[in-house]
């Protein structure tokens, strides 16, 4: 027997309008075709139709009611005349009376059976039990992931409980497969722990199963220059693991090298894995839409005007007709920023389609440029042994006249210094970080050294490095006029007294840096010599010319351990002593020099007859002030500890001022202590505490110094 299933949606039809049988059908019709009305009967019944589409609508006549289901029951209808509206139902009683008022409602919320349940429902605590994942390595992102864990053991009812541990067995399968753990499936059980109501044991059980690796490995693009770059710049060979991170990391690796190496519009596919069960193996393929090899074009610009073409062109560290690097764009876009003078700033590779050298199409840089803010407030400030408390302020418009032309107002307010000057500065004057200025100052010094009222207007070439591009070799050079009123030391009347110097000068400073980074390096070497011919007019006119060489070398023990060394040496020559100003002679001491003694400490003295005896007859040798010499030399050994964003820095610190020409190998004084270091973004934070270790009579027992930046 065979049954046939009815047809899905259909059912047998009934009622007038369903099909008729062989026996329903019409006589004289054997297919039952016969009209319901005759054409003829239909025709009649339509009314005439006119062909004037404006002509106005036939009226309708009043509709005859049907009859009542029962007309005893029903009282006859009053007709109503066509276009009048029938007359007004009763009005209901109920209608008419007034509202109660508003303070009579109950607005108790209700509360439900559920809420009730809930409010009284007793609170599940669990324990969490995780097995199979710590051999994986595994464990420790599985809790910061974990449902369960995330719940801290509180759940509202087992069910709970079960749903997190649910969420949690397919976490422990994601996480083995991001291994390449395919087979890898987990269960989870919920128990209750014996004699202790209310807690429950939720268990994760992981297993892991075959582990798979990576088969054939391709590459699915065109062709390339040179014709490997593909597969070199995808990190991954037959055999690796099928690693979520290192397949993730390899792509991104070929994402961002190919645009390093000529490939700016790269794009990289999806990738496919096809496993093979049998071979414990997974077949990879990745599409690389390459695009066209590519080499600098022209700059383009949009949006704010704040560079003009010309001045933009002086920013690029590349030549059209180069290939094309992304890290020459980005260094584009850094130093851009840097200037201070956009919201926001864009660069981007335009397609010109027109061929360039080696086979490559020209692409152009469109900078998209977005207008900032023009004027700046800042402030610093920091302390010193010796040099005391000093806090700085500034006010720049950075560019008061265009390009880079900056105004620049500062007041400085100390313990031991006061003063202020106005700066005008051209960045990028002609050239990437060359920058020209021009200085007015005035400022009042008191120092124990000497005491000085002095004005400058001095002006300066410099190409530097900065954070974004670090030089091996820059340079400066300028001039200088000052005027200067000092208290100097008179030997032939032995005591202080007032004389005003004037002097002229041509500083020249040039540094050779094959360090790593500018603010806190870790290895190189640094060497820096400066050089400044002079003329002092105080009386008569005295050239001479003052000199100083400085190395420093930085040498990484261990990643976190760096040993640092600073050696450094100056004369003046040409010229006595007495008649150098004292603002202008070398000086030792201070938290830039031989830390554990004071500011400018260290060098040549007043003579102890100078001293005044007190009502008793006494004297006290560390009211003697250092008069500076003519020669220098220091010498300075780290070792840098850093960890994360803290460090430790044991040092030892030698050297000395002397009233020779050239600086002795002997007479040095040491100094010893340990700094901390706050690493920023801008440069560490320095706290260093120092002691004198063959101190002088006179000389403190402990030196404080805070600033930013290493010592050296």
């Amino acid at each position: 027997m065979h049954a046939q299933l009815a047809k899905p949606g259909t059912a047998p039809a009934t009622g007038p309008d369903a099909p008729k049988s062989a026996t329903e059908q019409p006589q004289g019709d054997p297919k039952g075709n016969a009209p319901i009305v005759p054409d003829v009967e239909f025709d009649s019944a339509l009314p005439p139709l006119s062909n004037d589409i404006n002509a106005p609508l036939e009226p309708m006549s009043a509709a005859t009611p049907s009859a009542p289901a029962n007309p005893a029951q029903t009282s006859p209808a009053t007709p109503v005349p066509v276009g009048t509206l029938p007359p007004p139902a009763p009005e209901d009683p109920e209608l008419a009376q007034p509202l109660a008022p508003i303070g009579s409602f109950d607005t108790t919320p209700f509360v439900t059976e559920v809420q009730v349940a809930d409010g009284d429902a007793p609170e599940i605590r669990y324990e969490t039990v995780i097995r199979g994942l710590d051999e994986l390595k595994l464990a420790d992102e599985f809790k910061s992931l974990s449902s369960l864990e995330e719940g801290d053991g509180k759940a509202g009812n087992a069910t709970q409980v079960a749903a997190r541990a649910r969420e949690d067995e397919a976490l422990a399968v994601r996480l083995m497969k991001s291994l390449g753990y395919y087979d890898g499936v987990a269960i989870s059980t919920i128990e209750s722990i014996p004699n202790t109501p209310g807690r429950l044991r939720a268990i994760v059980s992981a297993t892991s199963g075959r582990i798979y690796t990576l088969g054939a490995i391709n590459i699915v693009g065109g062709p390339t220059v040179p014709p490997e770059l593909l597969r070199e710049q995808l990190p991954l060979k037959s055999g690796d693991p099928i690693e979520a991170a290192r397949i993730q990391g390899a792509e991104a690796n070929l994402s961002l090298v190919l645009p390093q190496r000529g490939y700016p519009f790269v794009k990289v596919g999806d990738r496919d894995i096809l496993l093979d069960e049998a071979t414990v193996k997974g077949d990879y393929t990745l599409p690389v839409d390459t695009g066209p090899r590519s080499s600098f074009g022209k700059l383009r610009t949009e949006g704010d005007a704040v560079f003009d073409l010309e001045h933009l062109n002086i920013f690029p560290r590349f030549d059209a007709g180069e290939l094309y690097d992304a890290r020459m764009t980005d260094d584009l876009r850094q130093a851009l920023v840097a200037t201070g003078l956009f919201n926001g700033i864009g660069v981007e590779p335009v397609r010109t389609g027109q061929p360039g050298p080696d086979g490559t199409e020209q692409v152009d840089l469109m900078v998209k440029q977005t207008k900032g803010p023009q004027r700046s407030l800042a402030a610093s400030a920091g302390y010193g042994t010796g040099e005391g408390f000093k806090a700085e302020g500034s006010w720049t418009h950075r560019n008061l006249f265009p390009p880079e032309g900056a105004l620049i107002g500062t007041i400085i307010a100390g313990t031991q210094q006061q003063g202020a000057s106005g700066t005008f500065r051209r960045s990028n004057a002609g050239r990437r970080d060359r920058t020209f200025q021009v200085i007015a100052s005035a400022n009042r010094s008191s120092f124990d050294a000497f005491e000085a009222f002095t004005g400058t207007l001095s002006v300066r070439w410099a190409y530097d490095s900065t954070p974004i591009w670090q030089k091996q070799f820059t340079y400066a050079f300028g001039a200088e006029l000052v005027g200067t009123n000092e208290n100097a030391f008179d030997f032939d009347i032995n005591e202080r007294t007032r004389r005003t110097y004037g002097i002229a000068a041509l500083p020249v400073q040039a540094v050779w840096d094959k360090s790593d980074d500018l603010l806190n390096p870790t290895r190189g070497y640094r060497l820096k010599l400066n050089l400044s011919p002079e003329t002092s007019v105080q009386g008569s006119v005295r050239p001479y010319a003052r000199a100083m060489v400085e190395g420093t070398f930085y040498y990484p023990v261990s990643p976190s351990l760096v040993i640092a060394g600073r050696a450094r040496a100056g004369s003046i020559l040409g010229i006595d002593r007495d008649d150098i100003a004292p603002s202008r002679r070398y000086y030792g001491g201070g938290g830039g020099s031989v830390r554990g003694y004071g500011f400018q400490r260290l060098g040549p003295f007043e003579p102890v007859s100078s001293l005044v005896p007190d009502e008793d007859g006494n004297i006290n040798l560390a009211d003697l002030k250092p008069i500076g010499g003519r020669s220098l030399n220091e010498f300075a050994l780290e070792a840098r500890y850093r960890f994360g964003d803290f460090g430790i820095v044991p040092f030892f610190d030698a050297g000395n001022a002397y009233e020779t020409v050239y600086p002795k190998g002997g007479d040095l004084r040491y100094g010893a202590g340990i700094g901390g270091r706050f690493y920023t973004n801008f440069g560490p934070m320095r706290f260093d505490l120092a002691t004198p270790l063959n101190p002088r009579p006179g000389d403190g027992k402990v030196a404080l110094y805070i600033s930013i930046g290493q010592a050296f």
